[in-house]
C-alpha cells in the first residue's frame, strides 16, 4: 500500500553481554524526562529538588508494581503462562491507571512525610506524568503492540503475522493508537502548563485535569484497539474505567474550584460519553462475535483496510473458512 508506518524489526538490542529491551528503556527514559520537568517546575514554586528525588526514588518502582498487577488482573490471558509470566514488565503489559494510582499514593505518604503542599505537588508533576508517558509509548511501538482496528490511512501501522491478533492475520495495517496516546499526551502537557501559567487554577485543578483529560482520550482509544481484553455488555472493561475516571477527574476540578455540578450535569455528561464511546466503537471495524462468524472480514474489507494476498486459492480458502469459525471475542 502507499504509505504506511513500519514496525521495528526487533523490540530490543544487545550490548556487550546484555539484553537490552526498548520498552523498559523508553520507561527509564521517560521517568527521567517526568523527573526533570517535576524539579524545573517544582523550584519555580519555591520547592525543593530532594523532594521531586524522593517522591520519584519510592513512587516510581511502586507504580510500576501496580501496572503490572492492573495488566494482570485485567487481562490474564495475556500473562506469558511460566511461573515468572506475571512479572515480565519486559514484554509489556503494564496498565498505567494501576500504576498512576499505587504511584500516587505513596507519593501523597512521602510528601505528607516532608510536610510540603500535596496539591500543590500534584499539580507541578500533572504535565510531567503525561510527557514521561508519552515517551512510554514508543516502547509499545516496539513491541509491536497498543494498536487499533485494520484501516489503509497514511499513517496506518505495518503489523507482523506474529503479532496480530486472532481474526485478523490477514490484514497487514492497522491504527497506531500508540501513536494516538503519545501525541495527545504531549499535546495535553502543554494545554496544562499554558493553563496554568495564564489562568488561575487552584491546585490541584491541574491533576484533575490530567486524570479527566487522559481518560476521556482513552474512551476513544479503548473503542479502536482490537488486542484481547476483557468485556462488559461487549465494549471493553477500560472503556468504562476510562469513563468512570473522566467524569471523577471533571468533578473533581469542578470541586477544587469551588464549583459544584448537579446531578443533571452528571447524568448529561455519562450519558453524552457513553453515546459518543459507543458511536466510535460502532464506525471503528471492531468485530463482534456474530460478525466474524458471518463475514465480519469482509466488512472490514470494505472500509479499506489493507489484506495481504494469499498466494494459493485453495490455501486461502481454507485459511479464511478457519478464521470464519472461530470463537474469537474481540
Amino acid at each position: 500500500m502507499i504509505g504506511s508506518i513500519p514496525s521495528p524489526s526487533s523490540s530490543g538490542f544487545h550490548l556487550g553481554p546484555f539484553d537490552v529491551h526498548v520498552y523498559g528503556l523508553m520507561y527509564a527514559v521517560g521517568l527521567i524526562a517526568a523527573v526533570a520537568i517535576t524539579i524545573r517546575r517544582w523550584e519555580a514554586r519555591g520547592g525543593s529538588r530532594q523532594t521531586v528525588y524522593d517522591v520519584a526514588k519510592w513512587g516510581f518502582p511502586v507504580g510500576l508494581v501496580g501496572g503490572r498487577l492492573y495488566f494482570d488482573l485485567t487481562s490474564s490471558g495475556e500473562v506469558p503462562a511460566h511461573w515468572w509470566g506475571p512479572f515480565a514488565v519486559w514484554d509489556g503489559g503494564m496498565g498505567i491507571w494501576g500504576g498512576i494510582a499505587l504511584g500516587t499514593l505513596v507519593g501523597i505518604w512521602r510528601l505528607r512525610r516532608a510536610g510540603v503542599s500535596v496539591t500543590a505537588f500534584m499539580d507541578a508533576a500533572a504535565p510531567a506524568l503525561l510527557v514521561g508517558q508519552a515517551i512510554g509509548r514508543v516502547g509499545n511501538y516496539f513491541n509491536q503492540e497498543l494498536f487499533g482496528g485494520p484501516t489503509s490511512l497514511p499513517w496506518a501501522l505495518q503489523i507482523s503475522p506474529a503479532h496480530r491478533p486472532m481474526g485478523y492475520e490477514s490484514f497487514a495495517t492497522f491504527h497506531p493508537t500508540f501513536l494516538y496516546e503519545l501525541i495527545w499526551n504531549l499535546s495535553l502537557a502543554a494545554f496544562l502548563i499554558w493553563l496554568g501559567h495564564h489562568r488561575r487554577i487552584r491546585p490541584p485543578g491541574l491533576f484533575a485535569l490530567y486524570v479527566a483529560g487522559y481518560s476521556g482520550f482513552r474512551i476513544f482509544e479503548e473503542s479502536l484497539r482490537v488486542d484481547p481484553a476483557h468485556h462488559i455488555l461487549g465494549l471493553r472493561l477500560n472503556f468504562y474505567v476510562a469513563i468512570l475516571l473522566c467524569l471523577a477527574g471533571l468533578a473533581w476540578f469542578a470541586y477544587s474550584q469551588g464549583r459544584r455540578p448537579t446531578r443533571r450535569q452528571v447524568r448529561r455528561s455519562t450519558a453524552l460519553m457513553l453515546a459518543g464511546g459507543i458511536a466510535a466503537l460502532s464506525g471503528c471495524g471492531t468485530l463482534t462475535g456474530s460478525e466474524h462468524r458471518g463475514g465480519g472480514e469482509d466488512k472490514l474489507e470494505r472500509r479499506g483496510a489493507a489484506r495481504e494476498p494469499e498466494d494459493d486459492p485453495k490455501t486461502a480458502i481454507k485459511s479464511g473458512n478457519d478464521r470464519l469459525d472461530s470463537t474469537m471475542v474481540l
